[in-house]
């Protein structure tokens, strides 16, 4: 079987297909190319190879990932949001008094076996999404008082961004406005979209505060000093070298391979890797990027619009929101429209947990598309059936 004949064999939109095989195509030639740097600061430990088949690893366990999530009905994913919600709580809870501390924040599980460290946020992302669009399923036509918007919906938003800001300001920032853009979206009234935006200010002020006493615990100064970097400074030493990358590249850019800033831009690989990608494959390359993941909006929403049920609607709407708000943030930090985040390019970043649920989001969303897919053939057949019985007669 060829490529062609499997891509024509798999369901769901093939246009999100499709946005997966580029970005990973395009994962792989510029790890490949960043890598480079970080075989030099080991000594040549692992080779520029090493990374390579590293990053393929990872695309493969991802790519296999996707898949599997794509052929389980979208529905299963409704039973299980509860789950990893009681699952997602201690693991988060876990990682804040005990996680492992990489580069002053404790966000990783370390697994031992795997010699992996696993970002258990990324896993309470999807967990919430999921539960969130269950909640907005099962309640959206009778939500009428307080209790029945805050118990199932604004309450699992408020903790788990909670838990999550202390260490990852930017990931819980982002997950507030996937939540909030899904209420809205939802048609929740905006009596309750406002509450949640007016306790989403007061727990993200009354972590600041409390950081002020046990900055131990809290980011507090990282994110006054990004905070003063952006908007007193030329944004600080990574993002000089951000925009002097993004200025190399020019047009055309400078070829697959050969950047210089790689070698002084810290996190080329995974924080930064969007202005590489400027460098090596100029404006051209960097627009490229920027319209696969406009696409996936515009996919995802066209896919939402056509899908029967609220629940599967809700789920990719979040799931997408996600991805790309995410991606957007990420690459507003290396020109400069925002300050420094730590936020990942996804699924062009070099490998890791956040790559593999990444992959699952992707999965749900074409589980999702796949099954809307099918209802509108089932409704074509049935269309042609009652006009050839109404031919007949």
């Amino acid at each position: 079987m060829n490529i062609q004949s499997t891509y024509q064999n798999l369901k769901g939109d093939r246009s999100v297909w499709l946005i997966v095989a580029l970005l990973s195509l395009f994962s792989l030639l510029i790890v490949y190319s960043t890598s480079g740097s970080e075989a030099y600061k080991f000594n040549a430990t692992h080779g520029t190879e090493y990374y390579l088949v590293r990053q393929l690893v990872f695309i493969g366990s991802g790519l296999m990932l996707m898949y599997t999530a794509y052929k389980m009905h979208y529905m299963v994913y409704a039973k299980l949001a509860p789950i990893m919600m009681v699952i997602a709580v201690p693991l988060l809870v876990y990682t804040a008094l005990f996680g492992e501390k990489i580069n002053d924040a404790s966000r990783w599980i370390k697994i031992p076996i795997l010699e992996l460290s696993f970002q258990t946020s990324d896993f309470a992302k999807i967990a919430l999404i999921m539960f969130v669009a269950r909640s907005l399923a099962i309640r959206q036509d009778y939500i009428k008082s307080f209790k029945d918007a805050f118990l199932p919906i604004i309450a699992p938003v408020i903790l788990f961004c909670a838990l999550i800001a202390p260490s990852n300001l930017s990931t819980a920032a982002l997950l507030f406005v996937t939540a909030f853009i899904m209420m809205f979206v939802g048609r929740i009234s905006m009596k309750y979209v406002i509450l949640l935006t007016i306790l989403g200010i007061g727990v993200f002020a009354g972590i600041f505060l409390i950081g002020q006493y046990f900055p131990e615990h809290f980011r507090v100064d990282t994110w006054i000093s990004r905070i003063n970097d952006f908007l007193y400074s030329d944004g600080g030493y990574q993002i000089e070298q951000s925009k002097v990358a993004i200025a190399n590249g020019g047009f055309l850019g400078v070829g697959p391979g050969n950047s210089n800033q790689r070698h002084f831009l810290p996190f080329a690989y995974a924080d930064f890797i969007y202005a590489i990608i400027c460098e090596e494959y100029g404006l051209i390359g960097g627009a490229v990027i920027l319209f696969l993941y406009l696409w996936l909006l515009f996919r995802t929403i066209s896919l939402v619009t056509r899908c029967p049920k609220t629940f599967g609607a809700m789920l990719a709407m979040g799931l997408m929101l996600n991805i790309v708000i995410t991606a957007f943030a990420n690459i507003a930090v290396s020109v400069q429209l925002v300050p420094a985040t730590g936020l990942t390019l996804p699924m062009i970043s070099m490998g890791g947990t956040s790559f593999l649920f990444t992959c699952l989001s992707f999965g749900i969303i074409l589980s999702v598309s796949r099954y809307v897919e099918q209802a509108y053939e089932e409704k074509k057949q049935l269309e042609k059936m009652e006009l050839d019985g109404t031919s007949d007669h």
